[in-house]
């Protein structure tokens, strides 16, 4: 079961899957584009790829969704907790409602969706679980604090409940990509394209060959790229004053 299924690094995870056999249970809040991407899967790669269009920013969406697959007898052997939702703004310009579905969304949906499958796969004998984190962790800087802070929390997470499922024979993988060309942070194809280029921004691809190689490998945390990895002392040391000028200099970018 892969949630956020139907674009971007959800939907290349999915088609990562597929290619090693595995049929899928395809889960986003977009029904048309979710079922354009079920579509190219089954096409493509000549499995099962159904559809289940939810929302699950909301309390309880983790439940119901579990229930569903209860229903259609469905119990994944690999759960990918992919879905998520970017922001760019100051907390006090930040409507309540939309604080409440993203902390739902990051949190309370992955951590139950990991509680309800991860006993099941525990019953059946093993399984494997993947969160989305983010490189933004280590970046608790103005206009990305909420965004931050949950991936700090979905790594944490990840990380504990790893040592918790491992005699269970579950493994639970977390990933924390840097830039990505998708349209998840609001890029035109061209700066993707460009990103790419210069080795700024990793294609969604070659995030979910690396994701899905650590979450086999059975490994509790990866950062992508190792030129990634080195600038984390520097991201988390930044000086107040160069926080401040990228702060001036994206200015036009929140939203």
């Amino acid at each position: 079961m892969v949630t956020g299924a139907s674009s971007g690094i959800g939907l290349a995870l999915a088609r990562g899957l597929a290619a090693r056999g595995y049929d899928l249970f395809m889960v986003s809040r977009d029904a048309e584009q979710l079922e354009t991407a079920a579509r190219s899967v089954r096409e493509t790669c000549g499995v099962q790829a159904r559809c289940c269009p939810m929302d699950l920013a909301v309390p309880g969406a983790a439940e119901a969704l579990f229930e569903r697959c209860r229903e259609a007898a469905i119990r994944p052997h690999v759960l990918v907790n992919d879905a998520g939702t970017f922001i760019y703004n100051d907390i006090l310009d930040t409507a309540p409602e939309r604080i409440d579905r993203i902390l739902c969304l990051h949190m309370r949906t992955v951590t139950m969706l990991c509680r309800l499958f991860g006993e099941e796969m525990a019953a059946d004998g093993g399984g494997y679980i993947l969160n989305m984190a983010s490189y933004s962790l280590w970046m608790p800087w103005p206009g990305i604090a909420l965004y931050s802070s949950t991936k700090a929390y979905v790594r944490s997470f990840s990380i504990a409940f790893a040592k918790e499922m491992r005699e269970r024979n579950v493994g639970v993988t977390a990933i924390s990509p840097a830039g990505v060309a998708t349209d998840f942070y609001g890029l035109s194809r061209g700066l993707q394209r460009l990103g790419c280029r210069l080795g700024v921004l990793m294609t969604p691809e070659k995030v979910a060959r690396k994701a899905l190689r650590a979450l086999f490998a059975r490994r509790r945390h990866i950062v992508p790229g190792w030129y990634n990895r080195l600038f984390i002392p520097f991201c988390t040391g930044m000086p107040d004053p160069c926080v401040r000028l990228i702060r001036r200099k994206t200015a036009r970018f929140r939203h």
